[in-house]
């Protein structure tokens, strides 16, 4: 597989909007792709490599590292009845109290800089978990739900295109 290259103007930084982790709000054979993270002013992506590094007995370090646990937190989150990931969590964290719904959840990381302009590298992640941390706020602010989203699951890489008149996103998987 070839690398891929970024697809913005050299000598420029790309701006994070280019980063996006969306929620499936739909099916699974016709998924509704709903950006997460709407009104959260920081958030990063954490990359667990699991590394470990030892001596052995003639005094040569080495450093083994498994494939990275990813894990991404979205605080403060202020809930927004038009953010339809945030609903979505909400009816399955507060209403239904069902932890086995939010550790099945089914989500994709868009990577708008990599690949293509027109279609970019996605991966999506069938069964992930994304668990609210907290529900409240100061008095008098905003009401709002952190929560932290784990990708899990079969990943699989493919493309991803976002409508510029909807703003509706499309994955296409790579064909095997």
């Amino acid at each position: 597989m070839a690398d891929l290259t970024f697809n913005t103007t050299a000598e420029q930084t790309i701006a994070r909007e280019m980063l996006l982790m969306c929620l499936n709000t739909g099916t699974s054979s016709s998924p509704t792709w709903s950006p997460l993270g709407k009104r959260t002013t920081d958030s990063s992506m954490e990359l667990d490599w699991s590394e470990e590094t030892s001596t052995d007995i003639l005094g040569e370090t080495r450093t083994t590292a498994r494939k990275p646990i990813k894990k991404q937190t979205f605080d403060p989150l202020p809930l927004d009845s038009a953010d339809a990931a945030a609903v979505s969590v909400w009816n399955k964290a507060i209403h239904d109290n069902d932890p086995q719904a939010l550790c099945n959840m089914d989500i994709l990381i868009v990577h708008l800089y990599a690949g293509t302009v027109s279609t970019p590298f996605a991966e999506r992640y069938t069964s992930s978990s994304v668990l609210p941390t907290n529900l409240g706020g100061e008095g008098g602010g905003d009401l709002g739900m952190p929560m932290a989203v784990t990708p899990g699951g079969e990943r699989v890489t493919g493309t991803a295109s976002k409508n510029a008149t909807t703003g509706v996103i499309t994955f296409t998987p790579d064909s095997e």
